[in-house]
């Protein structure tokens, strides 16, 4: 009997130390908590709630933007996007741009895009969310109300501008183009235009087959996901320029073979057109700092790559690799801070845009057989003595 007291006296005892322990642990984090800096609070707060609730994605994609290395006023830039805009939202948005254009109730596609994904959370999924939240926006444009006040309370609108020009900045905008006059006498005339002046990367009448293969696993070299969009077609495809810009690389790269890199005259979108044809993998004239205009004809498709050794077909399928790098600081150029964004979506709305071409018999290469005068080309090249263009 005085065994068993004793056992449950112990007990009691143990019961009441264990709960004094607790007790004590629990006053010890919470004045640990309550002298944790405001600023460690909010990035625990940020972790927790990471996956929780509409919105997360871009508070995560808009605290990249901020100055992370406690310098005030340096490197205050995004550090990475996600676009996942619809070619549904990029049409819509386009085509009202650029029907409004010139008249009170303009709004840039831009504009719209970047209005829709504040209130989305960058997703654009549900078209017809998309085109109430568009609805929405023109209406109160309408009104007479300025979209300055409009957007002033949402908090993610200029992250979403800010990463949306960088995606998008340079493929509408005022141009001029060459046209074949109406009365069919094989003449042309030159056109001023407002709209789309971005082309698809692979010229009119050649067929091609895709499928959004942005981040799937290669493995040559090392394993790593795949930070491009494919496009399979035939030997020799004429390879467009999509925007216009100056060429930043061009040469033979083993993973990519014969490659061009044109980047934007405002330095924020790299282009990435690799594995060209063997032998005769771009236009002659290209070199480094050339000005190459948007629908220019720039390389030609093939299956290079994949080898040190230059001009070497080791790539099974005939394809482009196109790629669309965006660069908020240079220091994200080259490194383990490159935003690569998946360009799939991109490269369908481009589909209206195509270039068509001819082919030289004697030198047999291809041409596009409108020309275009952009205006940002003209400024830049005012500034440099490369061009592709005697």
């Amino acid at each position: 009997m005085l065994k068993k007291v004793l056992f449950v006296n112990l007990m009691i005892l143990l019961v009441f130390a264990g709960a004094s322990y607790w007790m004590e642990v629990g006053h010890g984090l919470r004045q640990t908590a309550a002298e944790i800096s405001p600023e460690a609070q909010e990035e625990h707060a940020e972790e927790t709630e990471a996956d929780e609730g509409e919105g997360e994605e871009q508070e995560k994609q808009a605290d990249n933007g901020g100055d992370t290395d406690g310098q005030e006023g340096q490197d205050d830039y995004i550090r990475w996007v996600d676009f996942l805009v619809s070619e549904f939202a990029m049409s819509e948005a386009y085509e009202y741009d650029r029907d409004t254009y010139g008249t009170d109730a303009h709004i840039g596609w831009i504009d719209l895009l970047a209005w829709t994904a504040a209130h989305t959370g960058g997703s654009f999924d549900d078209d017809r969310e998309v085109m109430n939240l568009f609805t929405e926006l023109e209406e109160e444009i309408g009104r007479g109300k300025a979209l300055e006040k409009l957007t002033a309370d949402l908090k993610y609108f200029p992250y979403y501008k800010e990463a949306y020009t960088a995606v998008l900045g340079g493929m509408v905008g005022e141009f001029e183009i060459e046209e074949a006059k109406e009365d069919g006498d094989g003449k042309k005339e030159w056109v001023k235009k407002y709209g789309l002046k971005a082309f698809h990367p692979i010229a009119k009448g050649f067929p091609y087959s895709d499928y959004d293969d942005f981040g799937v696993s290669r493995s040559y070299g090392y394993e790593r996901s795949h930070l491009g969009h494919d496009m399979m077609g035939q030997t020799g495809t004429p390879i467009i320029a999509v925007e216009s810009g100056y060429v930043e690389a061009l040469g033979w790269n083993q993973y990519g073979g014969w490659r061009i890199g044109v980047r934007s005259f405002d330095k924020q979108r790299y282009y990435y057109y690799a594995h060209l044809r063997q032998g005769f993998p771009y236009q002659p004239e290209l070199k480094e700092g050339s000005v190459v205009l948007a629908g220019d004809v720039i390389g030609y498709m093939g299956h290079t790559g994949y080898s040190t050794t230059e001009d070497t077909n080791n790539i099974d399928t005939t394809h482009l690799h196109f790629g669309m790098q965006l660069i908020f600081d240079e220091s994200q150029k080259d490194g383990d801070n490159e935003i690569w964004i998946d360009c799939y979506q991109i490269v369908r709305f481009l589909y209206r845009n195509r270039s068509e071409t001819e082919r030289n018999a004697e030198t047999k290469e291809w041409r596009r057989i409108y020309l275009m005068k952009d205006p940002d080309a003209a400024a830049y090249e005012r500034t440099v003595d490369f061009s592709m263009y005697p």
